[in-house]
C-alpha cells in the first residue's frame, strides 16, 4: 500500500507565505507525476500545480508567480511553496501521485488526506 501524508498547513495572514510538504511511503517502484490540488468550501477540487519525475512543472493560472512546486525524487516528497497568499487561497490542499507499485509501468493515483490552509487576518 502507498500512503501520502501532507504537512505544513495552518493559519497565515494575507500576503504571507506557507510551505506544504507531502511524503510518499510504502512499497512501490516509481512515482510519475505528483500534484497539488485544493478544495475550498462549496467548491470543486481544482488543480494547483503538478510536476513530472523530470521536474517539468505546470501551474493553474491563478497560482503562477505565487506558488512553486518542487520534488525530491530520492526522498519521494513533493513540496508547494506558497507566497503572496490571499483569502481566496483558503482551502484544504491535497497531494496526489501516480504510483507504479509493481514495476510494470502501470500507474495508479493515490491521494493524501489533505491539510488545511487558512488565509485570514
Amino acid at each position: 500500500q502507498v500512503q501520502l501524508v501532507e504537512s505544513g498547513g495552518g493559519l497565515v495572514q494575507p500576503g504571507g507565505s506557507l510551505r506544504l510538504s507531502c511524503s510518499a511511503s510504502g512499497s512501490f517502484f516509481h512515482i510519475a507525476n505528483m500534484r497539488w490540488y485544493r478544495q475550498a468550501p462549496g467548491k470543486q477540487r481544482e488543480l494547483v500545480a503538478e510536476i513530472t519525475s523530470l521536474g517539468r512543472t505546470n501551474y493553474a493560472d491563478s497560482m503562477k508567480g505565487r506558488f512553486t512546486i518542487s520534488r525530491d525524487n530520492a526522498k519521494n516528497t513533493v513540496s508547494l511553496q506558497m507566497s503572496s497568499l490571499k483569502s481566496e487561497d483558503t482551502a484544504i490542499y491535497f497531494c496526489g501521485a501516480e504510483v507504479d507499485q509493481l514495476g510494470t509501468m502501470r500507474f495508479r493515483a493515490y491521494w493524501g488526506q489533505g491539510t488545511q490552509v487558512t488565509v485570514s487576518s
